[in-house]
């Protein structure tokens, strides 16, 4: 097997976890609030990735330095990003929240103007109005001339969680940490803060194995695992773009699982606003595809 072939097969098993954790959010959170899912997800995710850095002999590396950055990235991921994305998961159903979510790409692009510097160009545009159109066609449920969203809060923590990772990619830029350690001290901050959000919030109670074990299994597998797996799939292949482009698979997959675990009747308007907000990525995609010669 080829080093690239090795590298598909990483990615194809984490877009494959990822397109799981729609169905998985929505188990959940059936049962507890978005800040007690995210306690239990990222106490899991912490040991995991902490296992995981001990095993690679870092840990020393993670206890001496890059807590500076750590103060505050990890207040941006897991805390602020997930507690957002949890907050749509809660009030939308799982097709439209997943739907808005994919936007993040696009809003990076836009970010990347002020925050790097970058210049827009015809087709970063042009795949932001087609994107965008989609985003408009969910969030109204294809009543497209009605501005009367279903749930406009739902709407508004979806677009919003989509900033917050946009951000935290983009502040991360100069982020030399090695990314599991990188990480794991970015959870060791959060874990504290949801604690007490949980503490002075909700409290912690006990609803069934069906909520708990979702929120176990978004920890390993979402937070956990899929990460893993991405990295390895990113740093190992000779071109990023033949990874990248297997996000696209993903949206299908959970739209079927939602259908068929959780029992979401999938909307005509999902399916039209996501095929756009494909379209818009896709378009985006193909203009920054590296060159062979730049691999």
């Amino acid at each position: 097997m080829t080093q690239d072939q090795r590298a598909m097969l990483y990615g194809v098993g984490a877009v494959g976890l990822w397109s799981t954790v729609a169905t998985a959010f929505k188990l959940a959170l059936a049962t507890m609030s978005p800040v007690e899912l995210m306690w239990i997800a990222a106490l899991v995710s912490w040991l995991l990735i902490g296992g995981l850095v001990w095993r690679r002999n870092q840990l020393g590396l993670a206890l001496r330095r890059g807590w500076g950055t750590a103060l505050w990235a990890g207040l941006m991921n897991p805390v602020a990003y997930y507690l957002v994305l949890f907050a749509a998961y809660d009030r939308l159903p799982g097709q439209e929240a997943m739907a808005l979510n994919y936007t993040w790409a696009l809003a990076m692009a836009f970010l990347a103007v002020p925050i790097l510097g970058q210049r827009l160009t015809r087709i970063d545009l042009l795949a932001g109005l087609v994107a965008y159109a989609g985003v408009w066609t969910i969030a109204t449920r294809g009543q497209v001339f009605d501005v009367a969203f279903a749930d406009p809060w739902g709407v508004a923590a979806a677009l919003v969680s989509t900033v917050l990772w946009a951000l935290y990619w983009l502040l991360n830029a100069r982020d030399h940490r090695e990314p599991l350690v990188a990480q794991w001290q970015n959870f060791t901050v959060g874990l504290p803060v949801l604690t007490a959000l949980v503490a002075f919030g909700p409290g912690f109670d006990w609803y069934g194995w069906q909520g708990v074990g979702a929120g176990i299994y978004v920890g390993l597998f979402e937070m956990g695992i899929a990460f893993v797996l991405w990295q390895m799939a990113v740093h190992s292949v000779s071109r990023t773009a033949k990874v990248s482009n297997l996000i696209f698979l993903s949206p299908p997959v959970s739209l079927l699982l939602l259908h068929v675990i959780v029992g979401e009747p999938i909307l005509v308007s999902t399916l039209v606003g996501l095929a756009l907000i494909l379209a818009g990525l896709g378009l985006q995609q193909l203009q920054k595809a590296p060159t062979p010669e730049a691999a």
